[in-house]
């Protein structure tokens, strides 16, 4: 019986109040009801502990610890790992939150394959307000490679993480290895995506369900949006983990892949940032990103790199 196996639900959260509640409340009403919800708070306000204590005092299954002083996003998820007492582990982020069966459709997978080590799903893409896009969600799902066509057991395992099948939360898997895998600090704003994969890496058995079991909330408010256009953009620390990354030959297609939808993002960062020299040599290095130079989008970061060089002061 899947009841038999608890499940910790991991939820890191900094400064939203205002938000966490409908988290909370997500994971409250599962149906999957063999849970824990361990919350590691970063804010630097009592806001949400005074919420937490206030709300959920009389809810045992709730497991709230405020990080004075606070330890940063891989370290707060990684705490939160290392307190989770169930045989799965599933992260979910504060502005996000769980479908009622969410939890159940996915620990159910264990049944159907025993030897599985990671399950991840669809997510509905929702504005601020929490409406669902159902197009949008769609688009997001298929931008991520998760369609019905690659519903099942992921082969080879490693390559859901390296091209970003795997998604930043929602995702359930075993305990043990979540704990062993872990989010690494030096890796800033890239640190979930290096999570995944190198959980996927390690993996035995990966699955993809194609159905919706978490809502992701898009927001302009979040570290990732709020760095995309800096040289601490997630994207360059991504770049430079996958050029490092000693990998099977099997999987360097899957490494090609990861790096069309990076390189051009970290030409156009590098030209922003009146760093052209370092732009070009990437754009030059991985032109089958572009096609191998047959796109306009190369063009495009060529002028880019070209108009930030005028703009160097000489030295």
């Amino acid at each position: 019986m899947t009841t038999q196996t608890k499940v910790s639900i991991c939820l890191p959260t900094c400064n939203r109040p205002d938000l966490i509640v409908e988290c909370i409340e997500s994971c409250l009403a599962q149906t999957h009801t063999n849970i824990e919800i361990l919350i590691g708070d970063d804010s630097k306000d009592d806001r949400t502990q005074r919420m937490i204590a206030t709300r959920y005092q009389h809810e045992p299954r709730i497991r709230y610890v405020r990080n004075t002083p606070s330890l940063g996003q891989a370290r707060n998820v990684s705490s939160l790992f290392n307190r989770a007492s169930g045989g799965r582990i599933l992260l979910i982020h504060d502005d996000d939150y769980l479908a009622v069966d969410g939890v159940e459709r996915l620990v159910s997978l264990w049944q159907r394959h025993p030897d599985l080590d990671v399950a991840f799903a669809n997510q509905y893409e929702v504005d601020q307000a929490g409406h669902v896009d159902r197009e949008a969600s769609d688009r997001l799902n298929a931008d991520f490679y998760r369609t019905k066509s690659a519903e099942g057991l992921q082969q080879p395992p490693g390559r859901t993480g390296l091209i970003q099948m795997f998604p930043n939360n929602g995702w359930m898997a075993n305990a043990d290895l979540v704990r062993r895998i872990s989010y690494k600090e030096q890796y800033g704003m890239c640190c979930d995506y290096v999570f995944g994969v190198e959980l996927c890496l390690a993996a035995k058995q990966v699955y993809y369900l194609n159905e919706y079991v978490s809502f992701y909330r898009k927001t302009d408010v979040s570290i990732s949006m709020t760095t995309k256009r800096s040289t601490s953009a997630a994207s360059v620390s991504a770049y430079a983990f996958i050029e490092k990354l000693r990998l099977d030959r099997p999987l360097e297609p899957a490494r090609k892949l990861a790096l069309r939808r990076i390189v051009p993002i970290v030409v156009s960062v590098y030209s922003r940032n009146h760093d052209p020299i370092k732009g070009l040599r990437i754009a030059a290095k991985n032109l089958f990103a572009y096609n191998y130079g047959f796109s306009m989008r190369l063009y495009y970061h060529l002028m880019m790199i070209s108009r930030s060089m005028l703009t160097l002061k000489p030295r």
